[in-house]
Protein backbone atom coordinates (compact mmCIF):
# COMPACT_ATOMS: atom_id res chain seq x y z
CA UNK A 1 0.00 0.00 0.00
CA UNK A 2 1.14 2.91 -1.03
CA UNK A 3 1.37 5.92 1.53
CA UNK A 4 1.16 8.40 -1.13
CA UNK A 5 -1.75 6.72 -2.52
CA UNK A 6 -3.13 6.29 1.09
CA UNK A 7 -2.20 10.32 1.77
CA UNK A 8 -4.15 11.35 -1.28
CA UNK A 9 -7.42 9.39 -0.87
CA UNK A 10 -8.12 10.34 2.49
CA UNK A 11 -6.77 14.03 1.80
CA UNK A 12 -9.78 13.71 -1.50
CA UNK A 13 -12.16 12.51 1.00
CA UNK A 14 -11.97 15.04 2.96
CA UNK A 15 -12.10 17.94 0.73
CA UNK A 16 -14.92 16.52 -1.11
CA UNK A 17 -16.43 15.53 2.32
CA UNK A 18 -15.71 19.12 3.43
CA UNK A 19 -16.89 21.35 0.08
CA UNK A 20 -20.35 18.40 0.11
CA UNK A 21 -21.17 20.19 3.58
CA UNK A 22 -20.65 23.67 2.93
CA UNK A 23 -23.02 23.02 -0.56
CA UNK A 24 -25.59 21.41 2.17
CA UNK A 25 -25.29 23.95 4.76
CA UNK A 26 -25.91 27.12 2.22
CA UNK A 27 -29.10 24.84 0.82
CA UNK A 28 -30.80 23.97 3.94
CA UNK A 29 -30.36 26.76 6.32
CA UNK A 30 -28.16 29.26 5.00
CA UNK A 31 -30.91 30.01 2.18
CA UNK A 32 -33.83 29.85 3.77
CA UNK A 33 -32.65 31.87 6.32
CA UNK A 34 -31.72 34.04 4.55
CA UNK A 35 -35.08 34.31 2.79
CA UNK A 36 -36.71 34.84 6.20
CA UNK A 37 -35.27 38.34 6.40
CA UNK A 38 -36.72 39.50 3.43
CA UNK A 39 -35.37 40.69 -0.03
CA UNK A 40 -33.61 43.75 0.54
CA UNK A 41 -31.22 42.53 3.67
CA UNK A 42 -31.40 38.66 2.58
CA UNK A 43 -29.60 40.22 -1.06
CA UNK A 44 -27.07 42.87 1.18
CA UNK A 45 -26.32 39.53 3.05
CA UNK A 46 -25.40 37.37 0.56
CA UNK A 47 -23.56 40.36 -1.72
CA UNK A 48 -21.44 39.83 1.95
CA UNK A 49 -21.31 36.42 1.71
CA UNK A 50 -19.92 35.99 -2.05
CA UNK A 51 -16.86 37.98 -1.21
CA UNK A 52 -16.08 36.43 2.55
CA UNK A 53 -16.40 33.40 1.09
CA UNK A 54 -13.32 33.77 -1.58
CA UNK A 55 -11.11 32.76 1.08
CA UNK A 56 -8.09 30.97 0.96
CA UNK A 57 -9.54 28.17 3.37
CA UNK A 58 -12.53 28.16 1.08
CA UNK A 59 -10.78 28.52 -2.48
CA UNK A 60 -8.13 25.92 -1.75
CA UNK A 61 -10.40 23.37 -0.70
CA UNK A 62 -12.46 24.24 -3.23
CA UNK A 63 -9.92 23.79 -5.95
CA UNK A 64 -7.79 21.02 -4.08
CA UNK A 65 -10.85 18.42 -3.79
CA UNK A 66 -10.64 17.20 -7.26
CA UNK A 67 -6.86 17.31 -7.66
CA UNK A 68 -6.51 15.25 -4.86
CA UNK A 69 -8.81 12.88 -6.39
CA UNK A 70 -7.05 12.90 -9.12
CA UNK A 71 -3.79 12.06 -7.81
CA UNK A 72 -5.17 9.27 -5.92
CA UNK A 73 -6.32 7.96 -9.02
CA UNK A 74 -2.50 8.01 -10.49
CA UNK A 75 -1.25 6.93 -7.21
CA UNK A 76 -3.20 3.96 -7.20
CA UNK A 77 -2.95 3.04 -10.95
CA UNK A 78 0.90 3.10 -10.26
CA UNK A 79 0.14 1.06 -7.65
CA UNK A 80 -1.49 -1.06 -10.17
CA UNK A 81 -5.11 -0.77 -8.23
CA UNK A 82 -7.23 -0.11 -11.21
CA UNK A 83 -10.19 -0.71 -9.57
CA UNK A 84 -10.24 2.32 -7.09
CA UNK A 85 -7.80 4.09 -9.09
CA UNK A 86 -11.17 3.92 -11.73
CA UNK A 87 -13.52 5.38 -9.06
CA UNK A 88 -11.14 7.89 -7.43
CA UNK A 89 -10.91 9.42 -11.15
CA UNK A 90 -15.13 9.07 -12.14
CA UNK A 91 -15.02 11.18 -8.34
CA UNK A 92 -12.61 14.16 -9.83
CA UNK A 93 -14.55 14.24 -12.88
CA UNK A 94 -18.25 14.17 -10.98
CA UNK A 95 -16.75 17.19 -8.63
CA UNK A 96 -15.13 19.08 -11.38
CA UNK A 97 -18.55 18.91 -13.63
CA UNK A 98 -20.93 19.25 -10.86
CA UNK A 99 -19.46 21.43 -8.55
CA UNK A 100 -16.41 23.65 -10.58
CA UNK A 101 -18.45 23.74 -13.81
CA UNK A 102 -21.25 24.85 -12.30
CA UNK A 103 -19.79 27.28 -10.12
CA UNK A 104 -18.14 28.39 -13.06
CA UNK A 105 -20.97 28.64 -15.48
CA UNK A 106 -24.17 29.09 -13.17
CA UNK A 107 -23.68 30.36 -9.63
CA UNK A 108 -20.77 32.97 -9.87
CA UNK A 109 -22.28 34.76 -12.72
CA UNK A 110 -25.49 35.34 -10.46
CA UNK A 111 -23.80 36.87 -7.81
CA UNK A 112 -22.00 38.97 -10.37
CA UNK A 113 -25.66 39.59 -11.47
CA UNK A 114 -27.34 40.13 -7.77
CA UNK A 115 -23.86 42.43 -6.65
CA UNK A 116 -24.89 44.75 -9.99
CA UNK A 117 -28.35 44.98 -9.09
CA UNK A 118 -29.14 43.37 -11.89
CA UNK A 119 -31.20 40.32 -10.62
CA UNK A 120 -33.41 40.46 -7.83
CA UNK A 121 -33.31 38.68 -4.53
CA UNK A 122 -36.87 36.82 -5.73
CA UNK A 123 -35.60 35.39 -8.68
CA UNK A 124 -31.65 34.75 -7.60
CA UNK A 125 -32.82 32.86 -4.47
CA UNK A 126 -34.70 29.46 -5.92
CA UNK A 127 -31.85 29.70 -9.02
CA UNK A 128 -28.98 29.42 -7.47
CA UNK A 129 -30.45 27.24 -4.44
CA UNK A 130 -31.45 24.55 -7.18
CA UNK A 131 -28.02 24.79 -9.08
CA UNK A 132 -26.32 25.08 -5.19
CA UNK A 133 -27.96 21.74 -3.87
CA UNK A 134 -26.66 19.84 -7.08
CA UNK A 135 -22.88 21.32 -6.58
CA UNK A 136 -23.65 19.10 -2.87
CA UNK A 137 -25.02 16.11 -4.70
CA UNK A 138 -22.30 16.23 -7.05
CA UNK A 139 -19.68 16.44 -4.04
CA UNK A 140 -21.10 13.88 -1.90
CA UNK A 141 -21.25 11.62 -4.74
CA UNK A 142 -17.47 12.11 -5.09
CA UNK A 143 -17.48 11.11 -1.11
CA UNK A 144 -19.12 8.19 -2.18
CA UNK A 145 -17.01 7.23 -4.95
CA UNK A 146 -13.97 7.70 -3.21
CA UNK A 147 -14.89 5.66 0.16
CA UNK A 148 -15.99 2.89 -2.53
CA UNK A 149 -12.72 3.05 -3.31
CA UNK A 150 -11.12 3.15 -0.19
CA UNK A 151 -13.10 0.26 0.78
CA UNK A 152 -12.10 -1.79 -2.43
CA UNK A 153 -8.25 -1.14 -2.03
CA UNK A 154 -8.05 -2.57 0.99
Amino acid sequence: MSVLAVVSSVLALVLNGLMAGVFFAFSTSVMPGLDAVGEEGAAAAMRGMNKKILNPAFLSTFMLAPVASLLAGVFLLIGGDGGPATLAFAAAVVYFLGSIAVTAAINVPMNNALEAGELAWRAYAPRWTRWNTLRGWASALAVALLGVALYVWV
